[in-house]
Parts: structure tokens; C-alpha cells; sequence
């Protein structure tokens, strides 16, 4: 999960970074996936040392982003119409909340591996 932490944090800044240069710099909220995705890349640096602190941090921050990027998800029906006031914002949240929840699923799914891989073990010595 370190690594993966890592790489999802490098395509959120290159998310944000082309969405803010798309919308000619109009905006510097174009850049809140880039601000996610450096706050994972230092949490996926945390993980390479601490790994359970770091995936911890790195889960909170993308539950917090995908509850912050679904008021403009909600939008999508007026993008599909074209009446979206801010077509490009709900793009990027678009592309956020998605790989952030795919993040998030990966996380407990290694978690729940984890917790499982551990009970075995103990089991294995306890039966020794």
C-alpha cells in the first residue's frame, strides 16, 4: 500500500496540475486534487517507514476527499446536459472521487488481508 499510496498521490498532483493550466490558471481550485495528492504522496513516504501510521493517515485524508469532491460529482447530469456552470471542476472531481474511492477499497481490502494474515499466524503457533 506504500507504493500505491505513493503513485496515487503522483496522478492526483498531475490531475490537479493540468486541470489548473486547462482552466488557464482562472482558478487555484483546480488544484485541490494536486494539494490531495501531495498530502498522500508524504503519507505513502510515511508508509514506507511506519507503514500502519501512514496508510491510516492516508485513508482519512481520502475519505475526507472523497466527501469533499461529491458536491460537484453530483453534477454530473448537468455535465452529460451541458449546462454545467463549471464543466472542468466537475471533471476533475469526477476523476478524483473515483481513484480516490478505488484507493480506498484497495485500503480496507488490505486491511482486511492483513487482520486475516495475522489471525493465521497466530493460530499456527498457538496449534505448535
Amino acid at each position: 500500500m506504500p507504493r500505491t499510496t505513493i503513485g496515487l498521490g503522483v496522478v492526483l498532483i498531475a490531475v490537479g496540475v493540468i486541470a489548473y493550466v486547462a482552466t488557464a490558471f482562472a482558478s487555484w481550485t483546480a488544484l485541490i486534487p494536486a494539494i490531495l495528492g501531495a498530502v498522500l504522496l508524504i503519507c505513502g513516504l510515511i508508509a514506507l517507514k511506519k507503514q500502519k501510521l501512514g496508510i491510516h493517515i492516508a485513508l482519512v485524508v481520502a475519505i475526507l476527499g472523497i466527501f469533499g469532491t461529491a458536491m460537484n460529482v453530483m453534477q454530473i447530469g448537468a455535465l452529460i446536459a451541458g449546462e454545467a456552470e463549471r464543466p472542468a471542476a466537475v471533471i476533475t472531481s469526477i476523476i478524483t472521487f473515483v481513484l480516490l474511492i478505488i484507493y480506498v477499497v484497495m485500503g480496507v481490502r488490505s486491511f482486511i488481508a492483513a487482520r486475516r494474515w495475522k489471525n493465521s499466524a497466530q493460530t499456527e503457533s498457538a496449534q505448535r
